[in-house]
């Protein structure tokens, strides 16, 4: 079951930070359809290993991935409950915009009454 703790503020500008580069998207699109070495990501990029693994290494600071070892490979699974708590906040942030838009509504319908 996942948490529903209330994300610090840290690690809710760790998880925007890690989410506002592409490259970084782009991998934890890739480790949340199938687990991934780090070589195996690296090899699809045009960047240097060490770049890649600096990519990693944000994700993995911001806990959407959970880097292990397997023998003298580097696996990075996305980590599904992180994910869903980063989800679950912005829904919340989707919830009050859409309560603040049918909050407006409602005002302009009782002012055309």
């Amino acid at each position: 079951m996942v948490s529903q703790r209330e994300l610090s503020d840290d690690e809710v500008d760790r998880i925007f930070r890690a989410l506002a580069d592409a490259t970084r998207r782009d991998i934890l699109r890739r480790t949340v359809t199938s687990e991934q070495s780090v070589s195996a990501l690296a090899a699809d990029y045009a960047m240097s290993f060490a770049a890649v693994q600096k990519h990693v290494a944000v994700l993995e600071a911001a806990h959407l991935i959970v880097k292990r070892a397997e023998g003298r490979e580097r696996r990075a699974p996305a980590h599904p409950a992180m994910i869903a708590r980063a989800q679950h906040l912005l829904q919340r942030y989707q919830d009050l915009w859409r309560h603040r838009i049918d909050r407006v509504d409602a005002l302009l319908a009782d002012d055309a009454s």
